[in-house]
């Protein structure tokens, strides 16, 4: 099983590197689907749609790998990932690529509870402490990696290619998984292949190809061509081929759910999985994720519509909260978070992520505006300081957490990160020239690095085994929270800053006396811009600082480390 624990970690590794691809990605994945890189707002659908699916059904994701055993969940993870890959890469319109985004998001943020629980179900508390860092370690090395597979893929091939590398990745890895983890156990009796399911599938999948890819030779052909044309409307959904791949795919889904295995799962979840709570969290998180995903931070934290989301997504809250007093057995089991380390590890979390966001997004920002200009690559080569960091701090962490509480080893990083982004809250424009801006962030890496396993041991220690997908999911739903909120929040702050420092500059008549734009009012504008970057690594600072304190406060006495031979007799 340990073995299934290390595939389950380059699976998270993967998944967390296709976020970043993306990212590098987005302005062909915009013009393969027809939108030019002035109508940015209008692909935001392309991210929210992919933390949607991360995000909102986690909690259920967390519930059911408890219910039916975290390695069904892997390879169930990897299977929707590898979809979500397959009509991402094949898409054609705006619509069909954020439903294949929705579905990697949510492969992938399956694979993360499901890990940090199997880590617990293979080690005893005190021991765990090395493979949940090594298992963080590996996830942000994805963040490494992804710009770099991006950049390799994009270098040979278009966008379409990455999705196609996710695929078959996801593929291999749900094997491997599901054959690794059959090794040890009595298998059963072989199980004749469902043959009219198999054709469902396969007609649904040739169908859905032609559909995307529109081969010349069969477009023009004057019989063939009619498989091509729309019965109302212009979509493609509505072509007699879109029709067969949406009827054998409808056929396939029922055809699987007829089989007794299935049908025995299903009837298991519908009778032990409070789905009720569970539909209420997620419209909870989606109205959460909604409202600052299609922010615009120039205008305000979230936008009207956003306001909108939020007060759906707050009696969503209600309900839910209303829901967990009368329902017999609630999604989230009273006395799940009864321990002050559980609730603690959410909190702590929701900050971290506020605070990293902002080195991930800012730092870049602040490469470009001060040295390299339009020079996206290089800028995010700064970063790459920071990035290599965070899992060398993360397998530290790890380490560390074997012998120191958790709650110091934690505040201890996130005090670093703080006083990291202190030190960054004072670069002027020349600082990223020096040999000082990279220890600075090398130590801000570090930092949030040292405080990944620690927080993760402190929840899996103080919940009960059988809810280790549940409660560790939530960490994970706080963390990405945090960093919509944070980049929506500090952006917002940070953008009147540079507006106030703008306001204050002197007109540019006179600055630049022989008219048009001078180099001395180009460097007041940086300057503006430095001020930006100032206030929104002041407040990450800020953030940093509260998780330091938190950790310190709330872990204190979590049972993660192992005793010392001294305390061990003194035990007996």
């Amino acid at each position: 099983m340990k073995v299934v624990l290390w595939l389950a970690a380059v699976a998270v590794a993967f998944a967390a590197a296709d976020t970043y691809v993306v990212v590098l990605a987005l302005p062909d994945m915009m013009a393969g689907v027809g939108l030019s890189i002035e109508e940015l707002q209008r692909a935001a659908p392309l991210i929210s749609g992919f933390l949607l699916g991360y995000v909102a059904v986690l909690p259920l994701i967390g519930r059911l790998a408890d219910l039916l055993g975290h390695l069904p969940v892997l390879v169930g993870g990897l299977v929707v990932f590898a979809f979500g890959s397959f009509l991402t890469a094949l898409s054609w319109d705006l619509a069909a690529m954020v439903v294949g985004r929705f579905f990697q998001g949510l492969g992938g943020g399956a694979l993360v509870p499901a890990t940090l629980a199997l880590v617990a179900a293979l080690y005893p508390a005190e021991r765990r402490g090395v493979p949940l860092g090594l298992v963080s370690a590996v996830q942000e090395l994805g963040s490494v990696l992804g710009p770099l597979i991006g950049a390799a893929v994009l270098a040979v091939a278009d966008w379409r290619a990455i999705f196609g590398l996710n695929l078959v990745v996801g593929v291999v890895l749900a094997v491997a998984i599901r054959q690794t983890g059959r090794s040890g156990a009595v298998r059963d009796r072989p199980r004749r292949p469902d043959l009219i399911a198999l054709l469902l599938l396969l007609v649904a999948g040739v169908a859905f190809v032609l559909l995307a890819i529109e081969p010349t030779a069969l477009v023009q052909d004057l019989t063939w061509g009619a498989l091509y044309v729309p019965a109302a409307g212009s979509t493609r959904w509505l072509t007699p081929l879109g029709l067969v791949t949406i009827v054998a795919t409808l056929g396939f889904l029922v055809k699987c759910g007829l089989r007794p295995g299935v049908r025995r799962v299903l009837a298991r979840i519908t009778a032990e999985v409070d789905l009720l709570g569970a539909l209420l969290l997620s419209f909870a998180l989606a109205g959460v994720i909604l409202a600052f995903a299609t922010a615009d931070p120039e205008v305000a934290v979230f936008s009207e519509q956003g306001t909108w989301y939020l007060v759906a997504g707050g009696l969503a809250l209600l309900g839910f909260v209303f829901h967990l007093r009368r329902a017999q057995d609630p999604i989230v089991p009273r006395g799940a978070f009864a321990r002050t380390p559980a609730w603690g590890s959410v909190l702590i979390s929701f900050f971290v992520g506020a605070a990293l966001v902002a080195a991930l997004i800012d730092v870049p920002l602040f490469a470009r505006t001060t040295i390299y200009g339009d020079s996206q690559l290089k800028a995010a080569l700064v970063l790459l300081e920071f990035l290599v960091a965070l899992p060398v701090g993360a397998i530290a962490g790890g380490f560390l957490t074997r012998r120191l509480p958790a709650g110091v080893i934690a505040g201890g990083g996130m005090l670093l990160a703080a006083v990291a982004f202190v030190l960054m809250a004072r670069w002027d424009a020349d600082a990223l020239r020096s040999l000082a801006a990279t220890v600075v962030l090398v130590a801000g890496g570090l930092g949030f690095g040292l405080a990944l396993a620690p927080v993760n041991a402190a929840i899996l220690a103080t919940t009960a085994q059988s809810m280790h997908g549940l409660t560790t999911s939530f960490t994970v739903v706080a963390r990405m929270v945090g960093m919509l909120v944070g980049i929506s929040a500090l952006t917002t702050i940070g953008l009147r800053s540079y507006y106030a420092a703008q306001a204050d500059l002197p007109s540019l008549s006179s600055v630049c006396t022989g008219g048009g734009m001078c180099e001395d009012y180009q460097d007041l504008l940086i300057g503006a811009a430095i001020a930006q970057e100032h206030t929104v690594f002041a407040g990450a600072a800020v953030c940093a600082g509260i998780a330091a304190v938190l950790s310190v406060v709330l872990l204190r006495g979590a049972p993660t480390r192992a005793l010392s031979p001294s305390e061990t007799v003194t035990a007996l």
